[in-house]
């Protein structure tokens, strides 16, 4: 491979690094430099996420959908309904034309496996951000007091997403911390013999395809110790650290209990646990025996010579387009097509126990909330 320097390096290969304009971005990047001496260690934090971009005249690619998805079906999905609501408003605007254009692509996406599709003269893909975690001698790293984190407990789904909107573009500068990680990131790729063979084959071939890199908004979930290791909860992330705050709460009150079977009396530690999470706002957790913790994870997203990297071969991918898994459905008849949709839904005893700790949280926060008002 020929060797690249100065103006012939092409702009998604380059890591351009300038001082922060702001005391908040500069306090963002001293923070970020600090973090490399506590938490030294760069982890992969579950696997990568997907979302929808939407390349840009100007250049670039704008996020149209945020990288929650876990798998890429989630964003195809998320694709459909971004072509579904362009729909909407060329029908509003009176214009038949890209009306049928953006209806035509929706319904294509309710049945096919597409990553990439051009519509109204926009390229739109799928595409995809691996995840990683700083660790050290203290554990996975917590969120950062430069951070923000502006809900209120209970209330983190109100927050506004920042990362919709946002361009993905190798050529836009970052602070001196932020480049060096982008470096650090961009020279991982997944160990022999840790991994499937497939799977390190496609990572092998990501650095080659797509060298560059971009980093998103730093994302936050939470982790439990587990046998003197701390395990990521491999779900979703949040958006802000009150967010991973809530989704714990919620696991607390709901959703272990649930697991576990427990009595009310047996739920008492884990509600008393959850409170305490509300009230104080921390990071870390003891309850039952069981420790849990809030961290900070990095994204970054691969780009190449057309842009952001998508899905790879060896991405998991369990379900199909809507409308396939319809039809394979109504093929095993479990949907016959005689469903009265106005019928009561009959929950097994297991569902039932869940959709009553659902509603009970719900009250709880309702009534949260208007104490708050």
């Amino acid at each position: 491979m020929a060797e690249l320097d100065g103006e012939n390096v092409p702009a998604y290969r380059m890591v351009r690094v300038t001082a922060p304009d702001a005391p908040v971005a500069a306090l963002a990047d001293v923070e970020a430099w600090r973090a490399r001496e506590s938490y030294p260690e760069i982890l992969l934090a579950g696997g990568p996420v997907f979302g929808v971009v939407r390349e840009r005249e100007e250049g670039g690619w704008e996020i149209v959908s945020s990288f929650t998805g876990l798998a890429p079906q989630d964003a195809r999905d998320d694709m459909g309904c971004q072509f579904r609501k362009l729909a909407q408003e060329a029908e509003r605007d009176g214009d038949a034309d890209a009306y049928d254009e953006c209806v035509r692509a929706a319904k294509r996406t309710d049945w096919e496996t597409v990553d990439e599709m051009t519509v109204l003269g926009a390229r739109y893909r799928v595409a995809r951000a691996e995840r990683f975690v700083r660790s050290g001698r203290q554990g996975p790293e917590p969120p950062r007091p430069s951070d923000p984190d502006p809900a209120v407990p209970g209330e983190s789904y109100k927050t506004r997403d920042a990362e919709r909107g946002l361009v993905i573009d190798p050529f836009t500068a970052t602070g001196m911390s932020e480049g060096i990680l982008k470096v650090e990131l961009l020279a991982l790729v997944r160990k022999a013999g840790a991994v499937p063979g497939d799977v390190r084959d496609d990572s092998l071939r990501a650095a080659e395809t797509h060298p560059g890199g971009v980093l998103l908004p730093a994302t936050f979930g939470t982790a439990e110790k587990e046998y003197g290791h701390w395990r990521p909860d491999s779900a979703g992330t949040a958006t802000t650290p009150q967010g991973a705050r809530d989704t714990l709460a919620m696991g607390l009150r709901v959703m272990i209990p649930w697991h576990l079977g427990l009595t009310p009396e047996q739920r008492a530690p884990y509600m008393a646990a959850a409170d305490r999470l509300d009230a104080d706002r921390g990071d870390e957790l003891e309850v039952a025996g069981r420790r849990f913790k809030v961290v900070r994870i990095e994204r970054l997203v691969r780009i190449g010579p057309d842009g952001p990297e998508g899905p790879r071969p060896s991405d998991p991918d369990p379900q199909p387009p809507v409308m396939v898994q319809d039809q394979q459905l109504r093929e095993q008849g479990v949907i016959t097509g005689d469903e009265d949709e106005d019928a009561p839904i009959e929950l097994d005893e297991q569902t039932q126990r869940l959709a009553d700790l659902f509603r009970e949280e719900e009250t709880r926060r309702d009534a949260k909330s208007r104490g708050r008002g």
